[in-house]
Formats: C-alpha cells, structure tokens, sequence
C-alpha cells in the first residue's frame, strides 16, 4: 500500500508518500517500523507573508497554484515513483481535468505537460485536507486531488487536518500509546482540547472562543515589529530574558474559569496597550521587546499547560499529545513534560518538522484512521469550518 497526501489548508505546500503493509493496517495504533517515509516534500510561504504579519489567503492560493505540480515532480522523484509516459494522453480524460480545474488555469496547464511526460505512478490512495482551513486554499489542494483521481483513476480520500496533527506524534518512534489520552491541538488557526478514547474516537471538550494561541503569536508579534511567523520570533526573543526591568505583567485569560476553553484576543489587546503608552525610545528597547516576549510566552504557555492538565486529571487521562504548529515550542513541550511526569502520566510531542503542517501527518491519518473515507472525486468538496469527531 502507498499513498499520496496533499495538504494545502493554509500557507503551507505539501506532497507527502507513504508506505505500509496490509499487516500493518490492520493494528489498532502505527508504530514507526510499520510504514516507510517515502518523500516528505514542503513548499514554504512563510517569507512572502511576512510583510503582511499573517497569512494573506488570495496570495496563499495563488502560491500553492505555483507549487503543487513542480512538489508532486518532487515528490515523485524523491520516493522513485516517477516514470517517463509512454503512451498518448487520454484526450477524454484531460477535458474532465480541464472542467475540474477551470478556476485553475495555470494548475491545469502544468498537469497537461505532467501527463504528457509522465506515467501513472504506481500509488494505491491520494489523501487530500479538506477542512478546516482557509477555503479558497483547501479548493485549490482538493481540485489539484480531485484531478489526479480522475486522471490517475485512483480512490481519493478525504482527511480532517485536525486528526492530522493528531497523527503527527506517530511520525517518530514513540512508546505504544496509552488511552484515554488528551491531544492539544494548537496552531495560528486551531486551539482545542480533544479527548481521545481511542484513535479514531474523539470529543472536543474545549477551544477558543477566538484568537487562537499561533494567531495570538502572530498579532503580537506584529505589534512589536517582530514579523511572520510571530512564534518561533517571540520564543528567540523570549530566551534572552534574564531579568524584569519594565515589571511587565499580562493577563492569563480564562485560566480560571470552570471549563476547558481558551481566549486570546484579550491578551493581544493587553500587549497592545502596553506598548502604546510605553514611550518611542522604550519601544525601540530591546530590553523591552525580550521582557514583553518572555511574558507573551509564559502567558499563553501557563493558560495552555493549566487547562489541559486540568482536564487530564478530571477525566482521568493516561496520555498528553501535542499537535501544531506551536507544539514546536520548546518552553511548552518543557512545562508538559514537568507536569506529566508530576501526574505521572505520559506525554508525547511531534518531531519538530512535523509540528507544523506536513502531508505526511495526512498521509498517516488516511492509511490508519477508522474515519478514514473514500470519496468519489465528484463528490469531494471542502469544509473551512470542519470539526473533528468520531
């Protein structure tokens, strides 16, 4: 069995093969020897959002355009996959192709040559994101599947991004893990605690109510001049702390309250105020940007670690995954592991390559979810606002 995945949720282009064994899809949980990495290929946009301090959907769009056929090239060649055509093109076939990508010109001038050149290669599934995500970027990933699967004649399925990131803790040699569990999924677009009875079984039991955590990253980031991607510059800026000189203090929001959900929008508006009565030759401190990180960090990290926690010893949790982009932080993955090991629980994060979006992480989810899905290519539509149950 190989597979081929496409993620293009967001600002990130991906292409990822896998393969496994009958055998091996049969167990109720991966383990690292079970499948092989065949290719895992990403095209970043973070440099050409950077101006903007966030994501700008229309240019998003037309990045992936760009990228999806010179990634599936990539990937191909990566996993020895690509084979040179022989045979004419199917010119029925391409006229279907051509209807599917009609709002997608320059995708499908790009396959036109790839099928020119290029045998069908042999692959069993195509795994595309559906949702959730920006919509006009999870059409133009899905069109690009949907086009494949006609062409190809090859089964498509459809894969929630959420139960992705889920998945991405598997993409390394892990300990078997242990259910219950709670996963922390928690990104620029996603802040949810979701209780897993077992893979395939899920229950969000709290989100944000609106900023999530990587977005509330983003516009502070912004605020301070720090640029795109706001997370890995606050946490570079953060580590330089050593000592408070401007006794900064921001709010944890909703730390307390009697439930499992999360808001950062007041926090945002906190770092804002801050900074606007601090004076010119204050905002240009770097003593000031480093204290203002360290406590962006530590708020967002307290808020997080607390509730979750919380959650893993009311309902009686044996395991704490992480997921996301902000998975990747390092001062996180630090004050889980503390608190894990206090409850003596498990605890398990992604590599840090496969925090952030990845099609390998769809890949694996389509090869061993039971939510796992055929969907015709005709019939294959995307969800922005996709909710992950089971």
């Amino acid at each position: 069995m190989i597979i081929l995945a496409i993620e293009t949720s967001c600002d990130d282009t991906a292409i990822s093969t896998i393969k496994t064994t009958a055998s091996a899809l049969k167990k109720k949980q991966p383990f690292f020897n079970d499948f092989e990495i065949l290719s895992d290929c990403i095209s970043s946009q973070a440099s050409i959002h950077s101006p903007y301090g966030g994501v700008f959907p229309a240019i998003a769009k037309r990045e992936h355009q760009k990228s999806l056929t010179p990634l599936l090239i990539k990937s191909l060649k990566n996993s020895g996959l690509l084979k040179k055509n022989k045979k004419p093109i199917d010119a029925k076939k391409l006229l279907k192709v051509q209807k599917i990508l009609e709002r997608n010109q320059d995708i499908f001038n790009d396959l036109k040559e790839f099928f020119k050149k290029y045998d069908i290669p042999e692959i069993n599934k195509i795994a595309v994101t559906i949702g959730p995500g920006l919509e006009p970027c999870l059409y133009t990933g899905i069109n690009f599947a949907r086009a494949l699967s006609l062409y190809w004649d090859i089964p498509l399925v459809a894969v929630n991004h959420l139960e992705g990131h889920i998945f991405s803790n598997w993409l390394a040699p892990i300990e078997k893990i242990e259910f219950p569990a709670l996963a922390l999924v928690v990104s620029g677009g996603n802040t949810q605690i979701i209780y897993i009875e077992t893979l395939g079984k899920y229950k969000i039991i709290g989100e944000t109510r609106d900023d999530a955590a990587g977005e509330c990253f983003d516009k502070t980031a912004r605020i301070l001049g720090l640029g795109y991607p706001g997370g890995p510059n606050i946490a570079k800026e953060a580590k330089k702390f050593k000592e408070k000189k401007y006794n900064i203090s921001l709010p944890r929001p909703m730390k307390h309250d009697k439930n499992y959900d999360f808001s950062f929008s007041g926090l945002k508006t906190a770092v804002l105020y801050d900074f606007k009565k601090r004076t010119e030759k204050e905002k240009k401190d770097k003593n000031y940007i480093i204290e203002m990180c360290y406590e962006i960090e530590k708020s967002i990290i307290d808020v997080l670690v607390f509730k979750t926690m919380k959650a893993t010893e009311v309902l009686k949790t044996k395991t704490v995954l992480l997921g996301g982009g902000v998975s990747a932080n390092k001062e996180l993955i630090k004050e889980f592991k503390k608190q894990c090991k206090i409850k003596k629980i498990k605890f398990s994060a992604p590599l840090s390559k496969f925090s952030s979006d990845n099609a390998s992480m769809i890949a694996l989810s389509a090869l061993f979810s039971p939510n796992t899905k055929i969907i015709s290519w005709q019939k294959m539509k995307p969800n922005s606002n996709l909710k992950i149950n089971g």
